[in-house]
């Protein structure tokens, strides 16, 4: 009797867990997708842009989902040898998922000298490459910002302030009141620093998280084991 009431408290451990798992697992997916459909827009004016960073947590947490679900199967049937092969996928998700979170803190480290490599370029080519001076444009409408470091940078360049520095569209870019002022190079490290942080920092808790799961899988399959042999002995 003791050793079914330690499987059924754990395996309501390991439900418990798979939900979390499995909830964890959706949250990525929707990062990866959230970081490729909204923050390419910023990350490609760098020269430390890896494209297949998105792709990465889209498919950790394709993974995740996968996994849980076949988790939660193998809690269920209390087959031993398929809660040891979920703790084994467990371990494997906890090394892709840390080594994930490294580099998005590694990546977060390079971003201040990427973007200064990667803005001077797109400035010095607004209005001559399509690509660029669409990326500028709404770098400086989605975080309300003109020029590299101040609105002086067009003077510079020899280039009129352009509407995207607007505060409302089809301003008069002359009249300072009307236009963004704050540079853009400080405000966009700060906001990908941020939410590279937000990233990793999510990536490192939710890889530790395996480490629980895989041991709780591990201590059900040895339950497992041990009721079945003391019911043969």
């Amino acid at each position: 009797m003791a050793g079914k009431a330690a499987i059924g408290c754990l395996k309501t451990l390991m439900m418990v867990f798979n939900f979390i798992f499995w909830v964890t697992g959706i949250a990525l997916l929707a990062l990866g997708i959230w970081m490729k459909l909204d923050l390419y827009r910023y990350m490609e004016l760098t020269t430390t842009y890896y494209p297949q960073a998105p792709y990465i947590l889209i498919g950790i947490g394709a993974a995740i989902i996968i996994i849980g679900t076949l988790g939660c199967c193998c809690t269920v049937k209390g087959y031993s040898i398929l809660l040891y092969v979920f703790s084994v996928f467990l371990v494997l998700m906890f090394i892709a998922e840390l080594a994930a979170g490294i580099t998005g803190f590694v990546f977060k480290g390079q971003l201040e000298s990427g973007f200064e490599e990667g803005l001077n370029k797109a400035y010095s080519k607004y209005g001559t490459d399509k690509q660029l001076t669409k990326d500028v444009d709404d770098l400086q409408k989605g975080l309300h910002c003109c020029g590299m470091n101040s609105t002086a940078d067009w003077d510079k360049l020899g280039h009129r302030i352009p509407d995207s520095c607007c505060k409302t569209p089809k301003c008069n870019t002359k009249d300072p009141n009307a236009i963004y002022t704050k540079g853009c190079f400080k405000l966009v490290t700060e906001f990908m620093k941020n939410n590279f942080s937000i990233i990793g920092g999510s990536v490192i808790g939710v890889s530790f998280l395996m480490l629980i799961g895989a041991l709780l899988a591990c201590c059900l399959a040895r339950s497992v084991k041990m009721d079945k042999y003391e019911q043969v002995a």
